[in-house]
């Protein structure tokens, strides 16, 4: 899986600086940000190959919690171990939690007319990020007629059928799917995933996430109860970040720590926001209606909800390089590869262009984008600047 097409690790510092640039440049969801990651690690520094990616992607969307964090957390273990992978997770969560917190702290009101026009666009940027993205993983993980069929009927049962396991269910027929018919003729030449991360230490951390999800459940100290809401909430949500929300409202709302009305306001204020969903945590943490909360509660309850995916991609990634190099393994790998074109696809409809495009000029303005990014290689971030302002500008003119 681990294959380094400029050959060279990189520095905490490199990863550090890179994770945050995106932290402050993601917008548009979960989706979105796969597409950012793309872009920049697979594209344009070329820290990883589009199939090392897309393995990375699969793998973190099969396990509970935020996909885009984990796949954050992924890229730096494995260009730099737990070190890189922390300060990689750290770096891409820290604009938006530093943000939503401040909106907790100072009611910062989002609105009008030109903030609305705003968030518009960055919506249909993300609609061309995505589609430019699904375009090109398509291309090289789809590329014959059984991937093809396997990716087209992962986005119509993903499109008509949704709930929130069926993501994680997908994957796990593509793999098995795979395995039966997607044996290339001839064996691709593999290189297993490289981490740093010792079997002994990563079966340490399966176990740990095991032994604090059930002390989650049981949660036999008042103190605890805060991280254990949070942590329930992060190790039992499958489909991305939006899919918390109804745990969470569970969590704070039915208990009384949070009223409906600041829990739907944080959830719109984390919309506009670059970086995971997951940071609503930091906003609900610091307005629980008890101790602890105010920037210890931020911080807890933050920790609480990553840290279960983050101990399953370090307790996982080990074995799955080692599994990966078996032809069977390989064979499944490609049907999930082909799996998660489909379901990337099917999210580019919905709820990307459903919620984004309202009519013929945002249409146009996410097809520029596209054509701009998968044929000019402009920068996302200029692209995102002339998108979102293009629609401000039109919707000031309207």
């Amino acid at each position: 899986m681990r294959d380094i097409p400029n050959g060279d690790r990189h520095t905490p510092g490199q990863i550090f600086l890179a994770f945050l640039r995106l932290g402050l440049t993601s917008f548009g969801g979960p989706i979105a940000h796969l597409g950012y990651f793309r872009s920049l690690f697979v594209a344009r520094k070329r820290w990883l190959t589009d199939k090392t990616f897309t393995d990375l992607v699969a793998l973190c969307q099969f396990l509970p919690g935020p996909a885009s964090s984990q796949v954050a957390f992924g890229i730096g273990l494995l260009e730099c171990g737990l070190w890189g992978g922390f300060l990689a997770w750290f770096a891409f969560t820290l604009p938006s939690a530093i943000l939503i917190f401040a909106f907790a702290r100072y009611a910062a009101h989002f609105g009008g007319s030109v903030g609305t026009a705003i968030l518009h666009g960055l919506k249909v940027v993300a609609v061309a990020v995505v589609a430019q993205a699904v375009f090109s993983m398509a291309r090289s993980q789809a590329p014959d007629l059984r991937r093809a069929a396997l990716a087209i009927a992962a986005a119509a049962f993903a499109l008509l059928m949704p709930f929130p396991l069926l993501q994680p269910l997908l994957i796990l027929i593509g793999g098995v799917v795979g395995a039966v018919v997607c044996h290339p003729k001839v064996a691709a030449q593999q290189t297993a995933l490289v981490t740093t991360v010792a079997p002994r230490l990563a079966l340490g951390m399966l176990c740990t996430f095991a032994a604090l999800l059930l002390l989650a459940f049981v949660n036999p100290f008042d103190g605890l109860r805060v991280f254990a809401a949070f942590y329930r909430s992060g190790a039992l949500v499958f489909g991305g970040g939006h899919v918390v929300l109804p745990l969470l409202q569970q969590a704070v709302v039915a208990t009384g720590w949070i009223s409906p009305g600041t829990f739907l306001a944080g959830y719109g204020a984390a919309q506009a926001l670059p970086g995971p969903l997951f940071s609503i945590a930091a906003y609900l943490g610091a307005l629980l209606n008890q101790p602890p909360n105010g920037l210890a509660g931020a911080a807890i309850a933050m920790t609480a909800i990553s840290l279960p995916g983050l101990l399953l991609v370090a307790g996982i990634l080990p074995f799955w390089g080692k599994l990966h190099t078996r032809p069977t393994v390989q064979a499944a790998v490609r049907g999930i590869n082909a799996t998660v074109v489909g379901i990337l696809a099917a999210a580019l409809y919905n709820p990307l262009w459903t919620g984004a495009v309202g009519g013929i000029a945002d249409a146009l303005f996410a097809l520029a984008g596209f054509l701009l990014l998968a044929s000019a290689r402009i920068p996302v971030l200029a692209v995102v600047i002339l998108i979102a302002g293009g629609e401000t500008g039109l919707a000031l003119l309207r």
